[in-house]
């Protein structure tokens, strides 16, 4: 596949600016970067694994997959991909979904189990930093899931540590909006998997998207506007 053309120099690039504005890789970091086979994830794993060919740092990569035995599992598919882009992989198996009902599924759920056996098993092959595709859209999304549904004001974080620090959460693709990611997949014919969770449609992530998007005729510039709002608060007309 041809690197730094179109898109994913554009792509790259932002995962450049996000690196150096907070410190997300150091040299000689092992990082896990949590691959749901969904066309975030693997657009991340794609371009961390293209930029060690030049990065001024040396780091190490492994893709982590975890499969909580959904009936249509992509383990086996995922497999496939990671050996043909020549990059070390992990499947971790969870069987959590045969103890728990039906009525009991929901995002928090599926997300909760996901990150704990996520995190377990990076902890325990050695890996100190977890790299999840989280985009600039999941970012301002949940900025205003966390004003509409907590109370609160708050974000996803380009760079968190967790567990007094034996964990450190990065998000490279933070300044990277969603249909850059979309242009990318489509321009190089990456194959990914949509997701087939039957509440999708109905979260409050899909309510929050639409509301931009509704915003985003009178406001093109809406999406950066909410992005760079948790960085510049005026302190003096909080509450």
């Amino acid at each position: 596949m041809p690197i730094l053309n179109g898109s994913a120099y554009y792509i790259s690039k932002e995962i450049g600016k996000a690196i150096g504005d907070y410190g997300l890789i150091s040299d000689g970091d092992k990082i896990a970067v949590a691959v749901s086979g969904g066309k975030d994830s693997i657009t991340l794993l794609n371009l961390l694994n293209e930029r060690r060919k030049f990065a001024p740092v040396n780091y190490e990569i492994m893709a982590i997959h975890v499969d909580l035995g959904y009936p249509r599992s992509v383990s086996n598919k995922l497999k496939k991909y990671f050996n043909k882009i020549g990059v070390n992989y992990h499947i971790e198996k969870n069987d959590v979904l045969k103890k728990t009902g039906r009525s009991d599924i929901s995002c928090f759920w599926c997300s909760w189990n996901r990150r704990k056996s996520l995190f377990e098993s990076a902890a325990r092959l050695g890996f100190s930093k977890v790299a999840l595709g989280h985009h600039m859209d999941d970012i301002i999304e949940t900025i205003l899931m966390n004003m509409f549904f907590q109370g609160e004001i708050s974000a996803m974080l380009p760079k968190q540590e967790l567990f007094g620090g034996k964990i450190t959460l990065i998000r490279p693709l933070a300044y990277v909006q969603e249909c850059m990611i979309k242009k990318y997949t489509k321009e190089f014919s990456v194959e990914y998997d949509k997701c087939i969770c039957p509440n999708s449609a109905i979260s409050n992530r899909r309510r929050m998207r639409r509301i931009i998007s509704q915003l985003k005729k009178a406001c093109p510039d809406i999406k950066k506007n909410i992005f760079r709002s948790v960085r510049r608060v005026k302190a003096d007309y909080l509450l």
